[in-house]
């Protein structure tokens, strides 16, 4: 026998009162002595011996209630016996680890297995009574959130058949974690998990080292696991689409890169990938991939559209269709709004003809303004911030959080730029400063040129064809500030005295350009050069071009979104299913965190402030769900091993009746009420052995 309350137990000091009674009630005998005993001898000394057995079972019965009335708080159970009468007495606390992940959209003859999970968890509701508790865990679901019981099985059963599929991909052993934290908290004397799954060898944990469960999952708690993969499955997986171009604008190519994976053991022939951008078929290649092979595929398609445009590579339907899309975005500018700030105007000259401008027209929109005014002008507006010379440095802290927050900034020298005023500009920018000065002004002597270049930078996309890029015809630098990148950033063209020419440097969320020359006649001629305009306009666009993130955001985990120039404390987001959900800002400002955790649809989440859509981001399934190797018995074994499961696994097959395999496995009967009833009859016996006793005394002389 064991108590499932025992700390109710130390109660049994209370039986001890009743003789602490019985002792303080004792009257000591006083010796009197008379002049005859004569009397005495008539008195009946059968009737005092049974007066004072009467108050010995008295003490006994008093002393009994209490032990019983305690030792039923206690809730004794015997273990491994089922008495007729008890065993619905001893409660259950039942945990049922259903797996959503899409893996288990899998359809064999009996339907999918998802279905039949859910079913068989309704099934076993049947061997669960009043008083049982219940408590459901999604694989998909990688929160911590704690997971409340419930005593409703009516509405517990609704809330399994409600449960759908979902694209988050989860482990096991995060639901097992959960499961026991379940269980350790539970008071009832059964305690059981039913875990639901096809058992995917690669989502069995993601942790390197398991937890020690043996605490909470001890030798009181059964597990029963009930697998429903078997099938042979024929499955062509999209593990990731990448949009390999950087500089995008309207009616140019935009470049993609779809990995795609064959999951199964048989060959795929002629498969048809797709893409489509803003849900018009854009694309489509044949592929063929044997069992288990991986490609990647190269896709091209014309950006028709400015602004942001939804991308999906798309598959054939195959066993598991949730992995056969893969979502992306890219934005292409309409008008990019630039300023241009300068120490003189006739500096800028050039850079205004290589941009094309001619008031609202064309792809730029430029504002021009004193480098002066820096620090009194909302930058927040404009994508590509242009500056030529440094002024008095009164607007580095503006510029500085202006690239922090995502902007693009293009800096040169003026053409009567300080050396030393420069590079205190560049400096407190966070870039470097130059060391100094090479050449002569309008001195073509001692003049250097290009060097090195990277051609594989965006800035030079779609600029030259191959052959062009051996013969490019490098400009004549005459005089040129001495900058090195000094590990800070890249040197996209380097000069031939090894100084960077042109060089590129990260900060916060945004970039940077630094051009060492002058845009004038007088430090070089390159604005005559045919390189100058194109250079100038694509880096503009490069600039203007929003990075993309460097991790892939997969459903059901919280993303981080950036949000810069909120002007409104709400935001909106659009799911991809096209329903809203409305975020409150707690504060706003330039630049806005929110974590946004409801992805567990797979799709392109667009995040608006008033109608500007302020952020985009793709969510995809995580390509290790598609993989379609499952566990043995033995490697699942040998994870309770690790985990140190103390209880009793017991593997259910679908040919077997589980709610009766379940009904024999399990045990415990509690006597709380047997216990209860002994002390109401030992009460009563108590009450007719008190009545007797004080008759007997009143008739005692």
């Amino acid at each position: 026998m064991i108590f499932l309350n025992p700390a109710v137990l130390f109660g049994l000091i209370a039986a001890s009162i009743p003789v602490l009674i019985h002792l303080l009630n004792l009257k000591k005998l006083k010796k009197i002595e008379f002049s005859t005993l004569s009397f005495l001898k008539e008195l009946q000394k059968n009737k005092i011996r049974k007066l004072k057995l009467k108050q010995w079972l008295l003490l006994a019965l008093r002393m009994l209630i209490i032990l019983l009335v305690v030792t039923a708080f206690a809730r004794p159970t015997l273990k491994g016996l089922a008495l007729g009468g008890t065993t619905s007495a001893a409660k259950t606390t039942a945990v049922f680890i259903l797996d959503n992940t899409f893996s288990m959209s899998v359809v064999d003859p009996n339907g999918s297995y998802f279905n039949q999970a859910k079913q068989t968890i309704i099934n076993l509701l049947g061997n669960l009574q009043e008083g049982d508790e219940a408590a459901l865990i999604l694989v998909s679901d990688q929160s911590n959130e704690e997971v409340k019981t419930t005593l409703n099985l009516d509405e517990f059963s609704k809330q399994v058949r409600e449960t759908e599929i979902s694209y988050s991909s989860g482990t096991i052993n995060h639901a097992m974690i959960r499961a026991a934290d379940i269980l350790g908290k539970s008071k009832n004397f059964n305690k059981e998990i039913y875990l639901l799954s096809d058992f995917q060898k690669g989502r069995l944990a993601g942790e390197k080292s398991l937890p020690d469960l043996s605490r909470l999952l001890n030798d009181k708690v059964k597990l029963y696991t009930f697998n429903f993969s078997g099938k042979k499955i024929f499955n062509i997986g999209i593990d990731n689409l990448e949009v390999s171009t950087q500089i995008f604008e309207k009616e140019k190519p935009v470049s993609f890169s779809v990995t795609v994976t064959n999951y199964s053991d048989q060959s795929a022939d002629n498969t048809v990938l797709s893409l489509f951008i803003n849900g018009e078929r854009s694309s489509q290649q044949s592929i063929s991939l044997s069992g288990g092979e991986s490609k990647v595929i190269t896709m091209e398609a014309v950006a028709k559209s400015t602004g942001y445009n939804d991308v999906f590579a798309s598959l054939e339907d195959d066993d598991i269709v949730q992995d056969n899309k893969r979502y992306a975005f890219f934005y292409v500018p309409d008008k990019i709004p630039v300023a241009v700030f300068y120490a003189d105007e006739n500096d800028i000259k050039f850079i205004r003809t290589a941009l094309g401008l001619t008031g609202e027209q064309g792809t730029v929109r430029l504002t021009e303004k004193n480098v002066d005014q820096i620090s009194s002008f909302d930058l927040s507006q404009f994508d590509v911030v242009i500056i030529d010379g440094s002024g008095n440095n009164s607007g580095t802290d503006r510029l500085k959080t202006y690239i922090d927050n995502g902007g693009g900034l293009f800096i040169m020298p003026g053409e009567n730029s300080d050396i030393s005023g420069f590079s205190e500009f560049t400096s407190k920018l966070g870039f470097p400063g130059a060391e100094g000065a090479a050449g002569k002004l309008n001195e073509t002597r001692n003049a250097v040129s290009f060097d090195k270049v990277e051609f594989d930078h965006p800035i030079f996309q779609n600029i030259f064809s191959n052959t062009d890029k051996k013969n490019i015809q490098s400009p004549d630098i005459y005089y040129h500030l001495k900058i090195s990148t000094e590990g800070k950033g890249i040197s996209i063209i380097t000069l031939s005295d090894g100084t960077s020419f042109l060089g590129e440097y990260k900060e916060g969320h945004g970039k940077a350009l630094l051009l060492n020359t002058s845009p004038v006649l007088s430090w070089s001629n390159f604005p005559l050069k045919n390189i100058f305009a194109p250079l100038f306009l694509k880096s503009v666009f490069y600039l203007a071009s929003k990075d993309r993130p460097e991790n892939e955001y997969f459903a059901g985990l919280p993303v981080t979104v950036t949000l810069s120039n909120v002007a409104f404390p709400q935001i909106k987001v659009m799911r991809p299913d096209k329903t809203e959900e409305f975020i409150n800002l707690e504060k706003s400002g330039s630049l806005n965190y929110i974590t946004y955790s409801k992805t567990n649809i797979s799709g392109n989440y667009r995040f608006y402030s008033g109608d500007r859509i302020a952020d985009e981001i793709s969510i995809n399934a995580d390509p290790r769900e598609s993989d379609t190797k499952y566990l043995s018995g033995s490697e699942f074994d040998s994870y309770l091993n690790e985990i140190k499961f103390k209880g009793k696994h017991i593997a259910i097959s679908s040919s077997e009746n589980a709610s009766e395999i379940v009904m024999q496995s399990r045990f415990g009967s509690e006597l709380w009420r047997l216990f209860l009833i002994a002390a109401l009859i030992t009460a009563l016996i108590e009450m007719a052995v008190a009545r007797s006793a004080k008759k007997d005394l009143v008739q005692t002389p």
